[in-house]
């Protein structure tokens, strides 16, 4: 029999499973506290949670039977995935569950927007009959939508039966894929332009943090209206504040804040143009009911040794590949990560190639950490070694792989091209080196070699005498200190690079006055951490 311990409010419903199956006992006690859950917990071979229960290093260590913690939910912050992974316990949670609810929640926001509805409800309870409330239809206004993910894409639907115009940005939108959703693809700066109402459903990254701001709001059409049920972050609130008070935004509607729950003073809560809901998007019955669902099914499934999906963090590996592969996870990530930063287009395609022992194993556990490193930098955390593959595939994103046992030089070659939709391709590649690490050796038809790591400034230049000296001098008198410097360049006089270790990151300003010294083609500000 496997026992399975539910500590958090969840409802019958939707553990039913659990509970009808023959093979499992399943024990409801929510509300423990973490010495309460530590002295229990060894008996136990799975444990479901919501965002309660804060599943720590210590609790999994005194649950010596624990073969999987199910999050009836999205987000796993709650949970120590790394503690998790070393301790071979899978962790699952329900991406799926809660996608409807929050398309549904953010039109409603919308609408109640367009309509004053919340602002009108409480005069008219309060006995005042105001009928100045005057709003504005849906219907042949155009909408933006930041992030054509599941929810994104959902709401697009739904605005589409409204007689909307849609513009879509997201990094890994196609114009195919765009056209079936009956949406425009376009720019981030192109829908802050142009749309009537921008909803919001990105995850919140570097990328994304703070990007509606105030050189967004300065050019937006007046009378706008902004929604966002996704991440506090992604629009800084304060510019917000200033936009709605200057007349540039109409109003506003979040179910999100930049810092959960909010301060009692905060702008928000007292704005007569700003609608507030207390993070409310996953919040029906049929969600947490779906949710619940999603998981116990896939918890049923690992307790019986069954395929199973939705893991978030590492499937298990046989150890024999595992010792071969380790070594190279950190190495295909990092060339993910660095590979997608030289282009901001769309990547329509990946080809991973293996080349040396490498191409002698099975390599799929690798391949997701490259998928990985490519997708973080729109996805965030959203992304992990699991389901880096899925989100790749849901957003027609084409993932190829070969091997060969030529290496070049090398006893092992990994090597990463992607394919953007503008028609350029970028190739990184990288190895370990004994005593040096992960290194990358190749990007385009340059060889060089530096460790991926740190803050690293990117240059694209003509080969003339005297870029070098400039570039060091530009940067100096930015206080941005120059650690390392790889150049690269196959013949005298033609393209070249080079790639500047710094000690901080270069700011913007400063990469658009490197673009502006003579032969200088591009500067990018390439980060790892």
């Amino acid at each position: 029999m496997f026992k399975v311990l539910v500590s958090d409010p969840i409802s019958d419903m939707g553990i039913q499973q659990l509970m009808d199956a023959s093979d499992v006992i399943v024990d409801k006690k929510p509300g423990l506290s973490e010495d309460e859950l530590v002295g229990i917990i060894g008996e136990y071979d799975a444990l479901l949670v919501r965002s309660q229960t804060k599943v720590t290093e210590k609790i999994m260590a005194a649950g010596t039977q624990l073969k999987v913690i199910g999050r009836a939910g999205v987000g796993v912050d709650n949970i120590n995935l790394e503690a998790a992974t070393n301790r071979g316990i899978v962790v699952i949670n329900a991406p799926d569950g809660n996608t409807i609810t929050t398309c549904e929640h953010a039109f409603a926001m919308m609408m109640a927007l367009a309509r004053h509805i919340p602002q009108a409800y409480a005069k008219t309870i309060q006995g005042t009959w105001d009928r100045k409330f005057l709003g504005v239809e849906l219907r042949n206004k155009t909408l933006g939508v930041l992030g054509m993910g599941r929810i994104g894409s959902e709401v697009a639907k739904r605005a589409k039966a409204f007689g909307m115009d849609i513009l879509g940005y997201d990094p890994f939108l196609t114009e195919d894929r765009a056209e079936k959703i009956g949406v425009k693809v376009a720019t981030v700066d192109e829908i802050v332009r142009q749309a009537d109402f921008i909803t919001v459903h990105t995850p919140l990254t570097p990328e994304t943090k703070h990007m509606i701001s105030r050189p967004q709001f300065e050019v937006m059409k007046k009378g706008m209206r902004i929604i966002n049920c996704a991440r506090g972050g992604v629009v800084d609130e304060l510019a917000l504040v200033e936009a709605i008070d200057q007349g540039i935004v109409a109003g506003a509607a979040f179910d999100v804040f930049e810092k959960e729950p909010p301060e009692a003073d905060h702008p928000f809560l007292n704005h007569p143009n700003i609608i507030v809901t207390p993070h409310l998007g996953a919040s029906t019955v049929e969600a947490q009911e779906n949710v619940a669902i999603d998981v116990s099914e896939q918890v049923l499934h690992i307790l019986r040794n069954e395929p199973f999906k939705n893991a978030v963090n590492m499937p298990p590996v046989a150890p024999s590949v595992m010792s071969k592969l380790q070594p190279f996870f950190g190495l295909g990530e990092k060339i993910g990560t660095f590979a997608t930063q030289l282009n901001n287009e769309a990547v329509k395609e990946i080809h991973v190639d293996y080349a040396g022992d490498l191409s002698e194993v099975d390599t799929q556990p690798l391949t997701r950490y490259v998928i990985k490193g490519v997708l973080s930098r729109h996805f965030g955390s959203d992304v992990n070694i699991v389901n880096s593959m899925h989100l790749a595939k849901i957003r027609d994103v084409n993932v190829v792989v070969s091997k060969a046992t030529a290496t070049k030089g090398f006893t092992n070659l990994l090597s990463l091209t992607l394919k953007f939709s503008d028609g350029t391709e970028r190739r990184v590649a990288g190895t370990l080196l004994n005593g040096f690490g992960p290194r990358i050796v190749q990007i385009d038809k340059f060889p060089v070699d530096f460790a991926p790591e740190g803050n690293l400034v990117f240059i694209a230049h003509n080969d003339k005498p005297g870029i070098i000296g400039n570039v060091g001098t530009l940067l100096g008198k930015n206080n941005v200190n120059i650690a390392t410097m790889q150049v690269g360049r196959k013949i005298i006089g033609g393209d070249a690079i080079m790639v500047l270790g710094v000690d901080k990151e270069a700011p913007k300003e400063v990469l658009n006055e490197l673009t502006k010294l003579a032969e200088i083609n591009k500067a990018l500000q390439i980060n790892f951490n």
